[in-house]
């Protein structure tokens, strides 16, 4: 437990002091956001503000990651402060969507468009990334048989018959580029998608604590054992996810209104492909829906919006995506954002009471 502690600490700290020298960093070099010219008309006194400040979370959750580690397996020779491989993986997923954003944000900023990687490139690299944490995922059993993930579907953990390999990479990569695509999408105002993805993490945090706690390799002390989950390292999983709870926290400091920086494609595929990897790894697939709630509305105003102007030559909303519906509509940016995110913290009480839920139906 002492892991998820420190490692939620370090992040927050790190991204609070680390932050700013990224901010006279880009500003040095002159990394600053290119605004559409057909988003809201309050958006460009936001031009050239530093962007790609995806940088400082990835680097501090890392960071803070491994030192907790160090810190607790120096303070107590008993805790395991060996990283697992579910740690690992999902490090590296965030890390391997964070460079494709890396190099979507870099060339916007050389090229001096709004535009980064062509489509095709920016899903080849979407597709590598996802590909090799999918495939990994089914290595690495533990002494029970336990992969990392789980060849069945999930909600509050596995139901059903196994989909098979090939459809599980399939089923993994949906996952991963639906949620990467959706944090993308949410992060158009300042500090909306950073505030929502703190509030994700704090969820899984609790989720990891608590699969831990009642993890079927304890099941000779549990009261009832039959409600046990089969999850190979769900306490790992909860430092993984303090450690982005932390410096998602630090780094929205920075990002909130008026925005000192944007996390940019860097930060938002890394935190999409961050909670697609815990949902996949904690058993909890189909949960994510719930608990990143905002992130599927926002996604699904705008297969909204672009289905019915196909389909009908008319718009449903002012402009997607939703969040800019309701600047468009007079409410302040500010006033859209805390509303957003009363939304995600109802959706992410309605997933932990379901999770629980599960739990308590099989006690």
């Amino acid at each position: 437990m002492k892991q998820i502690l420190f490692a939620g600490v370090i992040g927050l700290f790190l991204t609070l002091v680390g932050t700013p020298l990224l901010i006279k960093l880009l500003a040095r070099k002159g990394y600053g956001q290119y605004i559409r010219d057909d988003g809201p008309r309050e958006h460009a006194s936001k031009r050239g503000t530093p962007t790609m400040g995806g940088i400082a979370f990835i680097a501090a959750t890392i960071a803070a990651y491994f030192l907790a580690k160090v810190i607790t397996g120096s303070l107590d020779e008993d805790v395991n402060a060996a990283p697992t491989y579910s740690g690992v993986l999902v490090l590296g997923l965030m890390a391997g969507m964070g460079l494709v954003g890396f190099l979507d944000d870099y060339i916007k900023i050389v090229k001096r468009r709004s535009l980064g990687l062509r489509a095709k490139a920016k899903m080849a690299g979407q597709l590598i990334g996802g590909i090799g944490f999918a495939v990994l995922s089914l290595q690495f059993a533990d002494n029970r048989g336990n992969t990392p993930a789980s060849t069945k579907l999930s909600f509050v953990q596995d139901f059903g018959w196994s989909i098979g390999p090939v459809l599980f990479v399939v089923w993994a990569l949906f996952m991963i580029l639906a949620m990467s695509n959706g944090v993308n999408l949410t992060d158009g105002l300042d500090g909306l998608a950073t505030g929502a993805s703190v509030l994700v993490f704090g969820a899984y945090t609790f989720i990891g604590v608590w699969q831990f706690q009642e993890s079927c390799a304890n099941a000779a002390t549990l009261i009832n054992p039959d409600a046990c989950y089969e999850v190979r390292d769900p306490l790992d999983l909860a430092v993984v996810a303090a450690a982005l709870m932390g410096s998602c926290l630090g780094f929205l400091w920075w990002n909130t209104s008026p925005a000192k920086i944007f996390m940019g494609d860097t930060g938002s595929l890394a935190l999409g492909g961050a909670l697609a990897g815990l949902a996949i790894c904690s058993r909890t697939e189909l949960l994510l829906a719930l608990l990143g709630g905002l992130f599927v509305l926002i996604t699904m105003s705008v297969v909204i919006q672009v289905g019915s102007f196909r389909l009908t030559g008319k718009r449903v909303f002012r402009m997607a995506p939703l969040q800019h519906h309701f600047e468009l509509k007079g409410w302040s940016e500010v006033l859209v954002v805390v509303r957003f995110w009363i939304i995600q913290g109802i959706c992410v009480i309605v997933g932990l009471g379901i999770f629980y839920a599960g739990w308590a139906a099989d006690k």
